[in-house]
């Protein structure tokens, strides 16, 4: 059971002025280097000395660093956010050496996000303002909802995304995420490319495919950027666009899948999906643009955090399990079922519409996993059903 309060993120729009901007680009410039180069000292002591360095010990380095003339550069800027990206390094090592990531990669100037995370002792958050250090203005934000009341932000992340915006997210412990009142109701549900998802009681709720809707908005942009020479100021403004196009299409998507989830989560005590390997899905190059359009990774990622958050119960059950080709009626399951065919009749004579009939298979066998707390693998056709299934046709 969950204990204490959550701790959740809040994201606003800010508007900086000329001199943060500058200052909060000088950050994500060191902070970037800082990382890169306790990554380096990391990797050389490592695969040349067979050393492990901790993160005290590239702490220590970042003032020694900060005492040359090539880095004094970085004593301009807080140190707090320096130190912050020394503590994510050790995590993402952490994480390696544990099995659960790849090795962690250079941060790029073009290609990674620009982000500074600041703790309590470097800035501060009084009457609805909050200033930074290194700051003399509170920062310009757009509240576009409260934060809870009479709490105060743990950490503060500036970033700006491709598109040029800036967003702050505060992290604040949320005494209003609590445990909801018990539903009767239980779901299971299929995703698809069609139907972004059919649920286990019939219904199906429309893909909106918001990428295919600014397609033609895309690709006029992104012709408009081909164009122009790289490197020049009209090339970083048609980059730009580009970038605008699809944060539009990202926020539009991320905004459907909150409210669908929640929805989900509200109504059912119980919800069971399909444990979907969508990195390998994304290899079929017919669909991949279509599925990475569904974002079934973000919609799992929701329904877990907040299942979580609200005391609902999330199933996932075994990705072979074969939801589509398993008669919900009477349990036999085809030889074969190709994605073209959406509706077919089993020998026992029940006609299943085939996004349903999986939805309700995904229900039954995430139910079977509450009972006996086992994972759910393919049923296995023996040669009496074999027979049996002959002899009906």
């Amino acid at each position: 059971m969950r204990t204490g309060h959550v701790k959740r993120a809040f994201k606003y729009r800010f508007h900086p002025t000329d001199a943060q901007a500058v200052e909060l680009l000088r950050t994500f410039g060191c902070v970037r280097k800082v990382y890169n180069l306790a990554l380096e000292a990391r990797t050389v002591a490592w695969f040349q000395r067979q050393e492990r360095v901790n993160y005290n010990a590239t702490s220590a380095m970042l003032t020694e660093w900060k005492k040359t003339p090539e880095l004094a550069f970085l004593s301009e800027v807080s140190s707090v956010p320096l130190q912050q990206a020394l503590r994510h390094l050790q995590g993402a090592f952490s994480s390696f050496f544990e099995g659960r990531a790849k090795y962690p990669r250079y941060k790029s100037k073009k290609k990674t996000r620009r982000s500074a995370e600041y703790t309590r002792s470097a800035f501060k958050h009084l009457d609805g303002k909050l200033t930074l250090a290194k700051m003399a203005e509170p920062l310009e934000i757009v509240w576009s909802r409260p934060l809870p009341e009479g709490v105060g932000p743990t950490t503060v992340t500036v970033s700006q995304d491709s598109a040029g915006r800036w967003f702050v997210s505060m992290l604040c412990e949320d005494e209003s995420v609590k445990p909801l009142p018990a539903a009767g109701q239980t779901v299971g549900i299929d995703v698809g490319v069609t139907s972004l998802v059919t649920l286990s009681t019939g219904e199906k709720v429309a893909n909106p495919r918001h990428e295919r809707r600014d397609r033609a908005r895309l690709a006029r942009a992104q012709r408009k950027l081909s164009r122009k020479e790289k490197g020049s100021a009209n090339g970083e403004k048609a980059r730009r666009k580009v970038a605008r196009v699809h944060a539009r299409i990202a926020d539009r998507r991320r905004d459907f899948l909150h409210k669908l989830t929640t929805r989900l989560v509200r109504e059912n005590q119980t919800i069971v999906i399909e444990d979907l390997t969508v990195r390998n899905m994304l290899k079929n190059g017919s669909l991949a643009r279509a599925i990475s359009d569904a974002s079934w990774t973000e919609l799992r990622s929701m329904l877990e955090y907040k299942c979580a958050w609200y005391g609902r119960t999330l199933v996932a059950i075994d990705r072979w399990f074969p939801s589509s080709k398993l008669c919900s009626a009477c349990g036999t399951i085809r030889d074969s079922l190709p994605l073209n065919v959406r509706e077919w009749t089993c020998d026992c004579g029940a006609v299943h519409d085939r996004d349903v009939n999986a939805a309700k298979n995904i229900l039954a066998a995430g139910l079977a996993v509450t009972v006996c707390g086992d994972g759910v693998r393919p049923q296995r056709s023996t040669p009496e059903r074999q027979s049996s299934a002959k002899q009906k046709t």
